[in-house]
């Protein structure tokens, strides 16, 4: 899942000078959002990122894997066709059901718990390959996050992340939303985790591979891009009802030309690239 309030803004150094961010509130707030629209209809048009993140790590029948910010399970899933040992986490709720749904049709078998992905409830070591689809980077706290990452992974075992780059489409979708609705004063900007220079100081030490991949999002049209981030995705919902009317229009009318300016689908449908980076890390 994408864990956030806050849109993506330029990758920045927020919070090294001025007042400390409150990040209890800002994950306070993260998890209201979330529970908003339903993630899971968004989510599940990404599953193909979770079967590349899976064959990037090498994943290996029997390993204990651990899917952290899972969502609606999209790595999770993918594991578990490999028939690895699988346990999806979350700190929403709703979230982790709705991969319980999708579990459950596929016959796979999954552990369900929900936890913070910066205080991850389970013993050091306890798994060979740690997950995350652009979840883990929305962590206020990056620096901790990384740290439980690393925590929870076995010497030798692999982390594999997909995250969101700075200057892609999201990116761009977030910096928009970010221009209406100012993201929190102090906090690190997400699309760091889209960057070698930030990736290296999280995993400093350890073996660190950075692939470029793009994920094309497929739609009837912008309009219907559009409606069903609104309605759906928890912080464009949170946005846009931020806003009075007027604002509204705005922000729509912002996001409408984004979407022009990269749509490769001509005029019958929707074909947008979106730039992310594939991560492996091995820790030593």
């Amino acid at each position: 899942m994408a864990q956030t309030t806050a849109p993506l803004s330029e990758p920045t150094t927020a919070g090294a000078s001025g007042p400390e961010p409150d990040l209890g509130a800002v994950k306070a707030r993260q998890q209201a959002t979330w529970s908003t629209g339903d993630y899971a209809v968004i989510g599940t048009t990404l599953q193909i990122v979770g079967e590349r993140l899976c064959e990037a790590v090498d994943l290996r029948a029997g390993e204990r894997v651990l899917d952290v910010a899972a969502g609606n399970g999209n790595a999770s899933l993918a594991a578990a066709r490999r028939w690895a040992e699988v346990t999806a986490t979350d700190y929403v709720g709703a979230l982790l059901d709705r991969a319980r749904e999708r579990a459950a049709a596929d016959r796979l078998a999954i552990a369900f718990q929900e936890a913070d992905a910066e205080a991850l409830p389970f013993e050091a070591a306890s798994f060979d390959v740690v997950l995350s689809t652009f979840g883990v980077m929305f962590t206020p706290d990056q620096d901790r996050a990384a740290s439980e990452l690393l925590r929870v992974c076995r010497t030798g075992g692999r982390i594999g992340l997909a995250n969101w780059m700075p200057d892609g489409f999201i990116g761009q979708i977030f910096r928009t939303i970010g221009k209406h609705v100012p993201p929190p004063a102090g906090v690190r900007s997400p699309a760091l985790w889209g960057t070698q220079a930030r990736l290296q100081e999280l995993f400093a030490g350890h073996d660190l591979s950075i692939t470029p991949q793009v994920f094309n999002f497929r739609y009837r049209s912008a309009h219907h891009w559009l409606d069903v981030f609104k309605a759906y995705y928890g912080p464009a919902h949170r946005a846009f009802a931020a806003l009075p009317a007027d604002g509204q229009g705005a922000l729509r009318d912002d996001i409408m030309d984004v979407l022009a300016r990269m749509n490769r689908g001509g005029s019958d449908t929707l074909i947008v690239p979106s730039d992310y980076v594939e991560v492996v890390v091995t820790k030593r």
